[in-house]
């Protein structure tokens, strides 16, 4: 079945994409989903990626349970407030009705620093640098796969610190060194860091550092995020240690994540009309063989050439795709589709003259190359895709980003094209407010250093104090 066109029908586009490719499809329960084998080999690239970087800066992974007793959510008010609406309760179990109801965890702030309580004493326990990976549950009014859906898979760092500067210095670390790092240099996703305005901080945090990508619709993905939480979670719950002074102290809090929502990024950073085009530090499968005979005498030679092709090639992710009852154009169409980076045909023909044919999916056409040339020249395509990718997503997002003068060509340039318009803000929150109501466009990103700016708020017309990058989100 041909996929709808990205220009005609993005969210079709995205849809089909997500079905043909055999990466998941909704679940019984509205807004849940199923991920299949193909989209479980992307994330546990992902998950690989961000689970050695979390612990190459030091921190340990644990698990908390998915149920919270629903008296906790109700010290921290401000946290409660931001995800009322998300929260999913248990209220019966076991046939009877429950003494108290159990919330099914939107995120782990409170029993993790209820449970802190017990593990800080003193600054010698400090830091504490966790993390889990886990289900998360938010009852999401539009759902779509990957992007938004009521049950989701996710890591969430949980520390705790002696001083607000350490916090604050790992709440930055972590969005550079473990996200940034991993999302650029493994989904080839380039990314803005920046803080978040306070309306569109994370519920409780004191500041939210966000790293935001523009996706080939032209609207923004938040694609990570990691906050500075202050005392306020240790305040609520009561988490207290003796200071090198000989004080009481309350630790200082961040939290941190991303989520299976990165998969839907990589879909719409790097997709095209004819499906998937995946990187190849993420790809599950980085080269494909595709052998291509007719008559039975042929086929012994090929599939040998190809298995040896193949097992040349490891350690990378090959697969030869021996099928029978499928045609050679129906497997090229095939792994386009699925976005494999590589392919290599290999037929009578080819072995005739001493050759394969490769085939990028990062561009059109196709290229000869001599067998005993094969493996070099397949290691060097791995770092030239992989760049190539990048590139085009940079320059993509680079030609998207627009610098407006009034608040007349804001809202016009959001319309169209679309993509982050960058200009100068007042700070106050009911021009923000205007902005979003007037274009659906918010504040994805400031910068992550406060800094002077130049000209008037394009909205009031007020002196501007910050500089702020508007864009329509998902």
């Amino acid at each position: 079945m041909a996929l709808p066109r990205q220009s005609e029908d993005f969210p079709a586009w995205y849809q089909e994409v997500v079905k043909q490719a055999d990466m998941a499809e909704p679940s019984l329960a509205r807004g849940t989903m199923v991920i299949k084998p193909y989209g479980w080999a992307i994330w546990e690239v992902i998950q690989r990626a961000i689970d050695d970087r979390i612990k190459a800066t030091g921190h340990q992974n644990y698990y908390f349970p998915m149920f919270i007793p629903a008296h906790l959510l109700e010290k921290e008010k401000e946290h409660v407030e931001g995800f009322a609406p998300e929260v999913a309760v248990v209220t019966h179990a076991g046939g009877e009705k429950l003494e108290e109801p159990l919330v099914v965890r939107p995120t782990s702030e409170t029993i993790i620093w209820h449970t802190y309580a017990k593990w800080i004493q003193s600054y010698r326990d400090l830091p504490l640098l966790y993390n889990q990976w886990a289900n998360i549950v938010r009852w999401e009014l539009r759902p779509r796969l990957f992007l938004r859906t009521t049950e989701f898979l996710w890591q969430e760092g949980h520390t705790a610190h002696e001083t607000a500067e350490e916090a604050i210095h790992e709440a930055r670390k972590v969005l550079h060194e473990v996200y940034l790092d991993a999302v650029e240099r493994v989904l080839a996703m380039p990314v803005r860091a920046g803080r978040k305005s306070p309306s569109e901080r994370f519920a409780g945090a004191e500041e939210t550092y966000t790293m935001e990508a523009l996706m080939r619709d032209r609207k923004a993905l938040q694609a990570g995020t990691s906050h500075y939480l202050g005392q306020n979670f240790a305040k609520a719950y009561g988490v207290k240690f003796l200071g090198r002074d000989g004080q009481e102290h309350f630790a200082y809090a961040t939290s941190w994540g991303v989520s299976t929502r990165l998969i839907g990024g990589v879909i719409m950073t790097h997709g095209d009309d004819k499906g998937l085009r995946l990187p190849p530090a993420l790809a599950p499968i980085q080269v494909v063989v595709v052998p291509i005979y007719r008559a039975e005498d042929e086929k012994a030679l090929v599939l040998e050439a190809a298995a040896k092709i193949a097992a040349e090639l490891t350690p990378l992710r090959v697969h030869v795709d021996d099928r029978a009852e499928f045609r050679p154009g129906y497997k090229f169409n095939e792994w386009e589709l699925k976005g494999v980076p590589v392919r290599i045909e290999l037929g009578p023909r080819d072995l005739d003259a001493g050759q394969v044919t490769l085939a990028r999916r990062d561009v059109e056409g196709k290229q000869a190359c001599p067998v005993p040339e094969v493996t070099a020249r397949i290691t060097a395509l791995m770092d030239e895709v992989q760049d190539s990718l990048f590139r085009q997503a940079v320059e993509f997002r680079d030609a998207h980003t627009f610098r407006a003068n009034d608040y007349g060509e804001l809202a016009k340039l959001v319309d169209d094209p679309g993509g982050f318009v960058v200009g100068g803000w007042c700070g106050d929150a009911e021009c923000e407010a205007k902005v979003k109501a007037d274009t659906k466009a918010t504040i994805r990103y400031l910068p992550l250093d406060p800094e002077p700016a130049e000209g008037d708020c394009l909205v009031c017309g007020r002196r501007a104090t910050e500089e702020a990058a508007w864009a329509v989100a998902y």
